[in-house]
């Protein structure tokens, strides 16, 4: 499985470990952020991580800076994408189990190493159990194509 990971400057050395961790475990992950510590905007990383999933450049995202959040964010914006910010492991796991995401976002400002490495492992091995909740994630496509959707 070849994953994108992107970060901005304040996420440099959890995104090292954190792609070190994957490759000791046969990840191929490519390199979509910064290693500076100098100011790197986190939308640039957010986008060009989103960017390559939807064009399927790698098979899914994962997104560090210093909360998740606005990475995050920003990488929603991108049609196709659904970004889950995690900071625990229960909810990383439903976020592809339930809504089918395909960016997992953290800050490393917020979880440590360790628990980072559970967020991913618990999101990477969760798997989409369709059904009812392919009807929720369809309708959440739908919103994307017809902003008009939920005055409908």
């Amino acid at each position: 499985m070849k994953i994108g990971i992107g970060n901005d400057h304040s996420a440099v050395e959890m995104k090292q470990e954190i792609s070190k961790y994957l490759q000791s475990k046969g990840y191929e992950i490519v390199n979509y952020g910064t290693d500076s510590t100098d100011s790197y905007p986190y939308p640039t990383a957010a986008l060009n991580v989103a960017h390559a999933v939807v064009e399927n450049k790698v098979d899914c995202g994962i997104l560090i800076c210093g909360t998740g959040i606005g990475i995050g964010i920003a990488a929603n914006k991108v049609k196709g994408i659904r970004c889950a910010t995690c900071s625990e492991p229960y909810s990383a796991k439903l976020s592809k189990m339930h809504n089918n995401s395909n960016i997992l976002s953290f800050g490393a400002r917020v979880v440590g190493v360790e628990l980072a490495k559970m967020i991913v492992d618990s999101w990477l091995e969760a798997e989409f159990e369709g059904g009812r909740h392919a009807q929720r994630v369809q309708m959440i496509q739908d919103i994307e194509n017809d902003e008009t959707f939920m005055n409908k």
